[in-house]
């Protein structure tokens, strides 16, 4: 063996701060998510729909923090219930925006997404179901 030596090698980042880099805790999230809640509901604009409930699903999914607590996923299904049965709702958006905004005044949710199937519904032709799927984070302020 030689007496020279390899040269040592370094990370970049830590020869140009001169200190040593320390990484940052990860925030850890949860994520629950309630699939094919069903119910029935008066859902709709046309007169059949306003009088007579149709079934309808529901998939809830919120994100949060976990050092902000547990999340009852029971309280979440008694919110979407609530306000899928205080009907009559014009539109599957309507009911959505409400599942949403219920949803996020629990400050323990951060983000949600709310999706709401209609299986019956009154178009010519073959159809499984017609699907509104909304998103939406609570403000940072």
């Amino acid at each position: 063996m030689s007496g020279e030596s390899t040269p040592r090698r370094t990370d970049p980042a830590r020869r140009r701060s001169g200190a040593p880099t320390r990484e940052t805790p990860a925030t850890e999230e949860r994520e629950i998510t309630l699939r094919a809640m069903r119910f029935h509901a008066l859902i709709g604009i046309l007169e059949h729909e306003r009088n007579v409930p149709q079934p309808i699903e529901v998939d809830l999914t919120v994100r949060g923090p976990t050092h902000r607590g547990i999340l009852d996923y029971r309280r979440l299904y008694e919110l979407v219930a609530q306000i899928v049965g205080a009907g009559p709702i014009d539109y599957l958006e309507t009911a959505a925006d409400r599942i949403l905004r219920a949803v996020l005044e629990d400050s323990r949710v951060r983000q949600a997404r709310v999706a709401i199937r209609k299986p019956h519904v009154a178009l010519p032709g073959p159809l499984a179901y017609a699907e509104v799927v909304v998103r939406r984070t609570r403000d940072a302020g």
